[in-house]
């Protein structure tokens, strides 16, 4: 399906061409009917003589709904820009045209209507000339008499070669479908409607409702319409009715859009470029309109063409959205383009300025090389959700390393590495008895956003991991004098009596203290084994001398016997026969034997 907007100055035909055209009636509301006029939006449908199938959404023309008619532009990829002929170019027109401007439409069709009441030769003559100075420029014009039906022909030609021209949507990309409109059927629910521009829905998916609010709710597609007629999938570009589950009808509703869960990065600030002449000065509150929705935002103007935006809540919207912005009371309207939906703080002197340079040169879609560069590093899912792709491999960018689930820019890593060594190197001179530092501090040290790429980061620093720990290559603990001789002796000793543990008397008069053993721990040379009421010493040797002397034991054995066997005390022997556990090399067998693993 294609889908088409209708656009033009109030009461020129824009209902009665597409009633000619599909036989539908788009005005859906008794008011509508009863004044002739468009109020909200209505949808037809018909199938063109090449056979391809075109949506129409007829937005109205009148002035006092220009954001039902933007609601209705917003998600359409053409547009049909209608001009009586009897009347000619009108106020509504100029508007209709400027927005369609705005959004950067670059496909649509010039229809004259009421061709059997003046001659459209000069409204068609003026249209075109007023459209070849727009995003228009080119547009194909014909005319039409719905009434008679005097070249309703031309115009089903004229569609069939304007859809023939659209881009091919992209359908397996993330979903973003603005709601227009929401109501509760019988026995079935809630639906709403929209334009789906890309990606694909299918009944059973989980979906995530954006409100225009900023808040959330998470549902399930019940069921799936297009033309009336039920679906499993749709792909774009369509019109859809969605059945949900998960919230009721007066929950969501126009404004809002269902997206892809954990696919879209939420904002409440855009950098954006104005792209179309609007504005003789920026007002300070302007109404954004994007899709179908309209929100009220603030502006800070950076330079020249160059706004930043604060809006209401945080909203899906991404680098590459068109969007207009209104001022309600001169009726001005421009078109911008989002070029950064997750702009940076501007705290400095001049930053404004510098800003709006960087905005000029940006464009619709994000730099992946420039986002991680100016963050250091984000995940892939950032990457994603921020309308970045990220191409497969280690390098998806220049300057650009993959490590993981993360993205991180060289001349970071470059920079954390530098950090890490010289806190390192730091800490090493600061206290020689632990020249070490836990991973979570050398994170902390460098910058880096996750603990997970500290190993990496040390290692390419020239720095040795080990037990969680990070410290400089054969710089071992320095126990000071006494306690090393102590230790010696110690080592020494438990060399002849592997399973002698050291008593807390020993170690006090080695001058051996909580910090010295765990020095010597890190540093390998001796095994700490938890213990009640005090942990147990070891050579890292001791565990696998137990094993064979175990091993040699009637299988199975018990705690006395084990005891008597490696000649030593309960206080050692119950926490070694538990790490030889943990390790596997022995296991219980009842609440008094243990036997060696074979």
């Amino acid at each position: 399906m294609h889908v088409v907007a209708t656009a033009g100055h109030v009461d020129h035909g824009k209902s009665t061409l597409v009633r000619a055209l599909t036989g539908i009636e788009p005005d859906r509301w008794e008011e509508e009917r009863r004044r002739g006029l468009t109020i909200d939006l209505g949808y037809a449908w018909t199938t063109l003589p090449s056979g391809a199938s075109v949506a129409f959404v007829d937005v109205p023309g009148h002035e006092h709904f220009v954001g039902n008619m933007l609601a209705g532009l917003g998600p359409a990829p053409a547009v049909v820009l209608v001009v009586a002929a009897d009347e000619g170019w009108r106020r509504q027109s100029a508007e209709h045209l400027a927005a369609v401007d705005a959004l950067g439409l670059r496909h649509g069709l010039v229809v004259v209507t009421r061709a059997d009441l003046a001659d459209p030769a000069a409204a068609r003559a003026d249209a075109l000339d007023r459209v070849a100075r727009t995003s228009l420029a080119g547009a194909e014009a014909v005319a039409v008499s719905a009434r008679t039906g005097a070249g309703l022909d031309d115009v089903r030609a004229a569609l069939d070669r304007l859809v023939a021209a659209l881009p091919v949507p992209d359908t397996g990309t993330r979903v973003r479908l603005w709601v227009d409109r929401s109501f509760s059927v019988r026995g079935a629910g809630t639906v709403v409607t929209g334009t789906l521009g890309a990606g694909t829905v299918r009944v059973g998916d989980e979906l995530l409702v954006q409100r225009a609010d900023g808040t959330q709710a998470h549902v399930t597609v019940r069921g799936l319409q297009s033309q009336e007629r039920p679906a499993d999938v749709v792909g774009p570009v369509s019109r859809v009715a969605v059945n949900l589950r998960g919230v009721t009808a007066d929950e969501v509703g126009r404004g809002d859009a269902l997206v892809t869960p954990d696919a879209w990065r939420t904002t409440a600030s855009l950098d954006v470029r104005v792209e179309t002449d609007g504005f003789d000065r920026v007002p300070a509150h302007l109404m954004l309109h994007v899709g179908s929705l309209a929100v009220e935002v603030r502006t800070r103007p950076l330079g020249a063409r160059a706004l930043r935006l604060a809006l209401p809540a945080r909203l899906a919207l991404a680098a590459g959205d068109r969007l207009v912005l209104r001022d309600p009371g001169s009726r001005q309207v421009a078109g911008a383009l989002v070029v950064d939906a997750d702009p940076p703080a501007l705290s400095r002197r001049g930053a404004a300025a510098r800003r709006a340079e960087t905005v000029a040169t940006m464009g619709g879609a994000p730099d992946l090389a420039a986002e991680v560069a100016r963050r250091g590093a984000m995940t892939v899912a950032d990457a994603v959700a921020l309308g970045a792709p990220v191409p497969e491999g280690d390098r998806p960018a220049d300057g650009v390393t993959r490590r993981g689930r993360w993205l991180v820019a060289d001349a970071a890593w470059q920079e954390w590495g530098r950090r890490v060594h010289a806190a390192v190197a730091a800490r090493a001179d600061a206290d020689p008895l632990d020249p070490t530092l836990t991973l979570e501090a050398v994170r902390a040290a460098s910058g880096a956003p996750d603990r997970v790429l500290v190993p990496d980061l040390a290692a390419s620093a020239g720095l040795d991991v080990h037990d969680g720990r990070v410290g400089l290559p054969g710089r071992a603990a320095e126990l000071g004098a006494r306690a090393e001789e102590g230790l010696r002796r110690i080592e020494a000793r438990m060399a002849e009596e592997p399973f002698a543990a050291p008593e807390q008397k020993e170690l006090d008069a080695s001058a051996i203290g909580p910090r010295e053993l765990a020095a010597a721990v890190r540093a390998g040379r001796l095994v700490r084994l938890p213990g009640v009421p005090d942990d147990v010493y070891l050579l890292p040797v001791a565990p696998a001398r137990a094993m064979r002397v175990l091993a040699g034991l009637p299988q199975p054995f018990t705690t006395s016997e084990a005891r008597v066997a490696l000649g030593s005390t309960r206080r050692t022997v119950i926490p070694l026969l538990e790490h030889l556990d943990a390790r596997g090399w022995t296991r219980r067998v009842d609440g008094t034997h243990r036997e060696v693993r074979r």
